[in-house]
């Protein structure tokens, strides 16, 4: 209804009264600041997270390679969200969130056991083909048990569920898609 309101009735208002101000009060209101404090508080929580990781590994390359995958996971909750017709809401950024969590994690997993290899004295292009091979079954069925767990929401039709529906939206394709 306000996204009508806004497309449909505003303009046309605001062009015969031009000195008009709106304020979207309400639910509106308090939708746009939470959306605003997440967005706020996930770019703290990124850039906390990979301060972590330098810290960690000790560079900054090998942070980056393992945050490169968010956007990946980004445009499968996107592309998700299309498929199924759904709006991106508060709940679809929830989703986002455990997303990057998860997206992170099987990175991790991937770059770790690579340093392994390459520290173990194994050339860095076999230690790819080791991580590749030797980690793909455990970072699979991380996906794949998150992903079938996820399914009984996303086909889910009571009234009760719409609102976790965009969740397991955002996590289950963003993990396809990942």
């Amino acid at each position: 209804i306000v996204k009508d309101l806004q497309a449909e009735f505003m303009p046309g208002l605001l062009v015969e009264y031009p000195g008009l101000q709106v304020r979207w009060e309400g639910q509106q209101e308090q939708t746009q600041e939470s959306m605003q404090s997440l967005l706020l508080a996930s770019a703290a929580a990124l850039a906390i997270m990979f301060v972590l990781l330098t810290l960690e590994f000790k560079a900054y390359v090998q942070p980056l390679l393992i945050m490169f995958i968010i956007p990946f996971g980004v445009i499968g909750a996107v592309f998700g969200h299309a498929i199924m017709g759904l709006p991106l809401t508060l709940f679809s950024f929830f989703g986002l969130v455990a997303l990057t969590g998860v997206v992170v994690n099987d990175s991790i997993v991937l770059i770790d056991f690579i340093n392994h290899r390459v520290r173990a004295g194994v050339p860095v292009d076999k230690a790819l083909l080791d991580a590749g091979q030797r980690r793909f079954r455990p970072v699979l069925l991380t996906s794949a048990t998150t992903i079938a767990g996820l399914a009984p929401i996303l086909l889910e039709t009571s009234f009760q569920a719409q609102v976790l529906i965009p969740m397991a939206t955002s996590l289950s394709f963003g993990l396809v898609i990942s």
